[in-house]
This record gives C-alpha cells, sequence and structure tokens, in this order.
C-alpha cells in the first residue's frame, strides 16, 4: 500500500507542477552547446509551437533563433520532451515525440539542419508504424561522429498480446536504438536492444570513447524495477545487458523516474538514480565501473524530497542538482565533489513558487551551469 501511495503522490506533485498527464507544457526544455560554445534551447512556446533559443552568455539572456511551422502535436511534460544535440559539422540535430490517438501512444519525430537555418521537415524516425509507444527517446553522438537515438517501444509488447490474447504476457516494454553514419542523412534499421524496459522513464545516454554507453529503468525477473546498462559502438552488435542497481524495487508500475550517467575520469561512469530499498525511498548516487557494475558505497542524496536529479563531470569534478517539492514551494539543490564523488558540499539553491521544469546541467569551456526554467524564464547558475 505504501508503494502505491508513493507514486499517487508523485502523480499529484507533478500535476501541480504542471506535468498533468496529455498536457503539454512549455517549460519542459532541453539544451545543448555548438562548436563555437553558444548555448542553445529546445522548447515549446505559450502557443505548444517548438522554438528554438539560443545565448552566447552562458544563459544569462536569450533570444528566439526559430519557431517552427509544424502542425504537430508534441509531447513535452515530465521525461519526455524535445532534444537538441550538435553533430561533428555543427549539424542541428532536433527529435522529439508526437503523441497519437490512443493515451501512452506516440511516433518520434526528427528535424535537421546543415546550417542553422534552413531546416528539414519533421519525418517520424522509427520504422514500425503500429499506433503504439515509441517514446522517450534520448539521443547523442558518439565521439567518432555517429549519431544514435535510443527509445522505448512497446511492438514487442503488441505482438505477444496479439499471439497469446493476454494482456500481462510480456512485462513492461522493450529498447530499441536507430543509428546513422552520415549526421542523420539517413539511418539504419531498428534495432532492439532489450526486452522488458519500464515503460515511462527517461533513457541516459552519453557518448564514451568507442561508442556510447546507456542506462535505463528495467523490469528484472519478479517486477523488479532497477536499472540496467549497455554499452556499444555503431559496429559492434550489442551484449547482454548488465544490472547496474540493486534497490530490489518491487514494483508493478513505472514511476516516471529515470537516471542519469556521467563519465567517471578514471574509469567507469558516476551514475544517479531513484528508487526504493529497504523501505526508503531517495535519489541515489553511486559509481560504475566501465561494463555498468556498481562498485563502491551507494549515497542517498541529502533530500529525502530529491527528484528528477541530473549529473555531470569532467577531469575530478562533479556536479550533482535536483528539484525537491513541499506542496508549495520547489527548491532546486546542487552538489560539487572535487574530488571525484569521495566528498561532496553544496552548491546553487533556489526556490520558486512558480510552475517550473527540472533541473539540467551542462558544460561550456570547463564551465559548469545550472538551468532551470521557472515559467516564461530560464535562469543560469554558475556552479563554482
Amino acid at each position: 500500500m505504501k508503494k502505491f501511495l508513493l507514486i499517487f503522490l508523485v502523480g499529484i506533485t507533478s500535476f501541480v507542477n504542471g506535468y498533468a498527464k496529455n498536457q503539454p507544457n512549455h517549460l519542459a526544455t532541453s539544451y545543448a552547446v555548438d562548436a563555437n560554445g553558444v548555448l542553445w534551447a529546445i522548447m515549446l512556446n505559450e502557443v505548444g509551437r517548438l522554438q528554438l533559443d539560443k545565448s552566447q552568455d552562458f544563459g544569462k539572456t536569450w533570444r528566439t533563433h526559430r519557431t517552427f511551422d509544424s502542425q504537430d502535436k508534441i509531447s513535452a511534460h515530465g521525461e519526455n520532451r524535445p532534444k537538441l544535440v550538435f553533430g561533428p559539422k555543427n549539424e542541428f540535430i532536433i527529435t522529439y515525440t508526437k503523441p497519437l490517438s490512443r493515451p501512452f501512444t506516440g511516433e518520434i519525430r526528427f528535424i535537421r539542419s546543415e546550417d542553422g537555418q534552413t531546416f528539414s521537415d519533421p519525418v517520424t524516425l522509427h520504422d514500425d508504424r503500429q499506433e503504439i509507444t515509441h517514446r522517450f527517446e534520448s539521443v547523442a553522438f558518439d565521439k567518432q561522429g555517429n549519431l544514435h537515438v535510443v527509445w522505448i517501444d512497446k511492438r514487442d509488447q503488441e505482438n505477444i498480446r496479439k499471439l497469446t490474447g493476454k494482456k500481462d504476457a510480456y512485462s513492461g516494454a522493450a529498447i530499441y536504438r536507430k543509428m546513422s553514419i552520415d549526421a542523420g542523412k539517413s539511418f539504419g534499421p531498428d534495432e532492439k536492444l532489450a526486452d522488458h524496459s519500464c515503460e515511462c522513464c527517461r533513457i541516459a545516454l552519453i557518448s564514451i570513447n568507442h561508442g556510447v554507453a546507456a542506462m535505463w529503468r528495467h523490469v528484472f525477473e519478479g517486477s523488479i524495477r532497477d536499472h540496467a546498462f549497455l554499452s556499444w559502438s555503431y559496429n559492434s552488435k550489442h551484449t547482454k545487458i548488465v544490472r547496474s542497481t540493486y534497490d530490489n524495487w518491487k514494483l508493478e508500475v513505472c514511476p516516471h523516474h529515470g537516471p542519469a550517467l556521467a563519465v567517471n575520469n578514471q574509469g567507469g561512469f558516476h551514475a544517479i538514480w531513484f528508487g526504493e530499498k529497504s523501505g526508503k525511498f531517495a535519489v541515489r548516487y553511486g559509481k560504475l565501473s566501465e561494463h555498468g557494475d556498481p562498485i563502491g558505497q551507494v549515497l542517498d542524496l541529502p533530500d529525502t524530497r530529491a527528484e528528477h536529479a541530473d549529473i555531470i563531470s569532467k577531469d575530478n569534478t562533479i556536479v550533482v542538482a535536483w528539484r525537491s517539492f513541499d506542496g508549495d514551494k520547489t527548491t532546486i539543490r546542487s552538489m560539487i565533489s572535487r574530488d571525484n564523488g569521495n566528498s561532496f558540499h553544496q552548491a546553487v539553491s533556489a526556490s520558486t513558487y512558480q510552475e517550473n521544469d527540472y533541473p539540467k546541467l551542462i558544460e561550456i569551456g570547463g564551465r559548469f551551469y545550472l538551468l532551470w526554467r521557472i515559467e516564461s524564464k530560464i535562469n543560469s547558475y554558475e556552479i563554482r
């Protein structure tokens, strides 16, 4: 009963902060830095149109670069939001989920530009065109310039349901990927990475030396919803997934709360995730090996209300930021480590009573910034 009460409270918190189901929220924003160190934001404007803004002063001031003409509905609430990445020749790659008529269904849409001025019309990225879940995409270029897109997909659940006639014959969803060697001009086929992912949690996806690494909430045997890890290069066949967290959270629904991942300068990864362990709900920080196995001590963040945390790292510096809601006021908090995660101290903290987005961390020229959108304004805080 306690677990279902938590999910109910999380849902109410999300509603209060503007993330009601099927209600697009123009505050759900993603950020990226181009090859020239210019900061960009992709979001929905007040009338639900896709908008691209830019800042040349680390987020202090912004101007609209382009508003897109597409009449697509765009999912931009909670952890499902438009994405922006830059290619090896500063190509603009934009993705988003277009909701379909049935609940919890969608298509992943793709826009590309080589010069930042002329953009392609949006196209559906995946080969499968059933009216089912294709949502929560993540996108990244690897260091060789190959483009990787991964998403949550329910085609296998749908196919098994049709074969067996049983709605619960397949647990959760699946993780699929698509890859491009020419910065999005063309793509290979849809490829399945894993069966039985959680249905509505974001996928962490980052570039590493030999390709990309992904971490997501997974449905392990017994409906344990811990996290899985997988890395691959463009030419490699994916290998067996690795279990990265051992909270042993037995849950029959998705908590809408995915992980975040950063490269560990000393090898492996830094990870942030939300879960329940031995009756305690918390956002947790831990280290993973290069293969994704958990190593060392796991740290609970020093805030019992912490949610939707982000993490970033460079050399031996790690920054963690999260949102905290007390039922009335929303606070962002952050902490920083200068010794590769062995110790942390408090950094930026700010609060609002207005509607707001999740905090996002970004690095520009070796400097760290926390970006937090409150209603119509993007706030930028340098973390020292």
